[in-house]
């Protein structure tokens, strides 16, 4: 495509909620670059991530995607998901600019590359050529799509991480609730050579699940169904679990805790993530209410020099509990 059929629009505001926002676009939205920086002064000085200058200043979500994209349905996508995640998207404003002539659709390919977790390697089809065979690597070849999950946000990232860390503790049987694109059942498949149950309430997604899991040669070795919750029957049929991934909201995770406790064995682990730092105490209240025991974090509440990369988002925390 050429910049007569690319569009850029811009959002501007709080860091927080536009940290939810590039989630829903990096994840949820084909074809897109999107990039996250904070806003400039005057002099066009932008400071540096992480210092006090950057959280006390908006920042700029800048998304690139073909210019006959509904934007203002896009735009209600957004804020329904950021109210959803408990950001306030009226705190943001939307701007569209002009662009120079450029490939878009190469550029918007190329800021995905390959995703290096561990022993996985994440790549899409136009990374191929790029994914060396190391020994011990794991490659896993998510593209871009309609379901969550390409690895390139902090809590799929996170959860890879935390997966890669217990290699050598496998699981017997694993749900993959909410599972979105899929990879971190073709990722549990791959490592422990169990057959993962995965699920999602989406059927878009339970398709593209498929689909992925076919593409990493695993489709006979995953099971993938439609499914609400952890009380859906169809879970109840295949439990109980020793290994749970529920990578979704803070809302639905604080509310499945009851029926997790049902559904987990005894000394089972579940793995936590989409939720964002300042609900961490509102889903480890639910868990540990309904008996689970937290055994890990990402990032470490006292994070040591030697770690570092997007697992250690600290907007994005990942919880690792056991049934205890």
């Amino acid at each position: 495509m050429t910049n007569a059929s690319i569009a850029k629009h811009v959002w501007t505001g709080p860091r927080d909620v536009l940290d939810v926002a590039e989630t829903y676009l990096s994840e949820f939205v084909e074809n897109a670059a999107v990039g996250l920086r904070p806003l400039a002064d005057e002099a066009g000085l932008a400071p540096v991530d992480g210092s006090p200058e950057a959280k006390e200043r908006d920042w700029l979500l800048e998304l690139y995607i073909d210019d006959a994209t509904d934007i203002d349905a896009l735009d209600t996508q957004i804020a329904a998901f950021a109210e959803a995640s408990g950001a306030s998207w009226s705190t943001v404003t939307r701007r569209k600019e002009d662009l120079p002539d450029e490939d878009w659709v190469k550029y918007s390919l190329s800021g995905l590359g390959v995703v290096e977790v561990g022993r996985f390697r994440l790549y899409g089809a136009h990374d191929a050529d790029k994914v060396m065979d190391e020994d011990g690597a794991i490659p896993i070849r998510i593209d871009a799509n309609q379901a969550f999950g390409t690895g390139h946000h902090p809590t799929t990232f996170g959860c890879l991480t935390m997966l890669d860390r217990f290699a050598g503790a496998p699981a017997a049987a694993v749900l993959d609730l909410g599972c979105g694109s899929g990879v971190l059942a073709i990722a549990a498949a791959k490592l422990w050579s169990v057959r993962p149950f995965a699920v999602d309430i989406d059927p878009t997604s339970v398709a593209i699940a498929r689909e992925n899991a076919g593409l990493n040669g695993v489709a006979s070795e995953i099971d993938i169904a439609v499914a609400d919750g952890p009380a859906d029957e169809t879970v109840a049929a295949n439990a109980p679990f020793d290994f749970v991934f529920a990578n979704i909201l803070a809302g639905p995770l604080v509310d499945f805790a009851p029926d997790m406790a049902r559904i987990v064995k005894p000394f089972g682990r579940v793995l936590l993530a989409g939720l964002m730092a300042e609900q961490e105490t509102a889903v480890k209240r639910a868990y540990e209410s309904a008996g689970f025991r937290r055994i890990n974090r990402l990032p470490p509440e006292t994070p040591a020099k030697t770690i570092s990369g997007p697992a250690q988002h600290p907007v994005w925390p990942i919880l690792l509990f056991a049934n205890a």
